[in-house]
This record gives structure tokens, sequence and C-alpha cells, in this order.
């Protein structure tokens, strides 16, 4: 079995997979302080529910954006399962598909990831939008390759930064607003945030496949991505795992190089 690890600035998730088949699936808050020891103890309780045994697994694969973690992660790796993982980014490491941006090395590894899953599941052109800390829109050729995208604030970062800045708005959580028009001060927020964001996704894929120049299929993936799935039509496809499978199949296509 594969694990399968991603370590957002928000969250981190970890998934077991045997082949292709997703066996489970937990996510924490991601704190760069969590010892190897804190992950090792919760995970192997968590597993045991889903009947996985802990020395079942004997790969892993990792993906991070926060450095700080990397450390934890990887000892995790080899104490708790044995292994030595695969870093996405690190030398050596082949995500599979050219990167054709004018530095390389900056682009985020889940921004890879993704790519890699949505080439692999969909079949470019497409713009992949992951809804996390930042909103993300990451371009993929047809021939797979990675072109570029664009990074904007993420839907709970500016529900925070309305609340840190103004000081009679109380801090709420994201959600959809029945009306566009707010009678009170919460549903106006919520509108503000909710269907601002709406605007965002449809204005910017717009303008992206306009200058890409050709037809794009549009996923979805993230946290978030299920209450922005159905708000327009823009987005065609919801996918919620596409960065687990985007590190299985970097994983795969490794281990067979």
């Amino acid at each position: 079995m594969l694990l399968a690890i991603d370590s957002g600035n928000t969250n981190i998730v970890f998934a077991v997979f045997e082949g292709d088949t997703l066996k489970g699936e937990w996510r924490s808050s991601n704190d760069s302080r969590r010892t190897a020891d804190e992950y090792g103890i919760w995970l192997s309780q968590l597993m045991a529910l889903n009947a996985i045994k802990g020395e079942a697994v004997r790969e892993a694969i990792i993906a991070t954006v926060v450095p700080e973690t990397l450390f934890s992660l990887k000892t995790l790796c080899r104490r708790y399962f044995r292994c030595e993982p695969l870093v996405v980014g690190e030398a050596g490491v082949d995500v599979g598909i050219g990167v054709l941006v004018d530095s390389p090395e900056e682009v985020g590894a889940d921004r890879l990831v993704n790519a890699v899953a949505a080439q692999a599941r969909y079949g470019g052109p497409l713009v992949v939008i992951d809804f996390g800390t930042a909103t993300t829109f990451d371009v993929v050729d047809a021939g797979g390759n990675y072109c570029g995208g664009v990074i904007a604030p993420g839907v709970n970062l500016s529900m925070e930064a309305l609340h840190m800045a103004a000081a009679k708005l109380p801090h709420v959580a994201i959600q959809r607003p029945r009306t566009v028009i707010g009678k009170r001060t919460v549903p106006a927020m919520l509108s503000g945030v909710y269907w601002g964001y709406v605007g965002l996704i449809e204005g910017l894929v717009s303008r992206i496949k306009a200058e890409f120049g050709a037809p794009m299929k549009v996923i979805a993936t993230g946290g978030l991505s299920p209450l922005f799935a159905d708000a327009t039509c823009v987005i065609e496809i919801l996918d919620v795992e596409l960065t687990l499978r985007g590190l299985a199949a970097i994983h795969r296509h490794n281990k067979k190089s």
C-alpha cells in the first residue's frame, strides 16, 4: 500500500492507496510544530478504525508547500512505515509533465500534482481551480504540460480579512447565502465573498480561455470546491480527490522509471 501526504498551508491530508483504490483519507489542521510521533499515533489509530494495518504500507509520497513540516513527515514515514518517501520537488523525483514557466522551481508542489492528475484523468487542455488557503487557477495544455496560472486570495482568507480590518464586522464561516442582497450585516458579508468569488471564477476562466485560444475543461478541487461547484456553469467537473490521485500517479511514474 501507498501512503500519500498532501501538506498544505492550512490542512494536511493523509491517504492510503491499494493500487488505484483509495482505502482511507484523513484530514488535520497543519501545524509545523507537530512531531512525527504525534502524526504517527494519530494516523495509526485512524488507520486501525478503517481496518488498515500499518505494516501493509510499504511506500510513501509527500507534497508540501510548508517546508517546515517536511522533516516530521519524512520521519513519520521512516519510523512508522519503514519506508523512504518520495518528495515532489526534490531532485530525482519526476512529475512526468513539462513545466513551461519562467521559474519552474517556484511552482507549488500541489499545483503540479493537480496538473498531473487532471491531465491523466480528463485530458487537456484544461483549467484546474483549487479552493485552498489561496484559490489557484492552473493551466494545462493538450500535451499535458503545466503552462502557468493565477493565484488569488482564498475564500476563508477574504472572510478573515473583512473581520480583521473592519471593527464592526464579525467573524463568520463561509456558506452560500439565500439571496444576493443582504438584509443584515452577516448575510451581506456572505453575499459579497461568496458571489464575489463566483464572479471571480467566471471572469478569470473567461479571460484564461480567451488568452489560451482553445476550448478548455474546467476542474474544481480543494476543500471548499463543493460549495462553489453548483453555483456556476463554468465549473464542469468536481474532483475532491484530485491532489491525492496526482500523488499516486507520480509515485507510479517514478516507480516505473
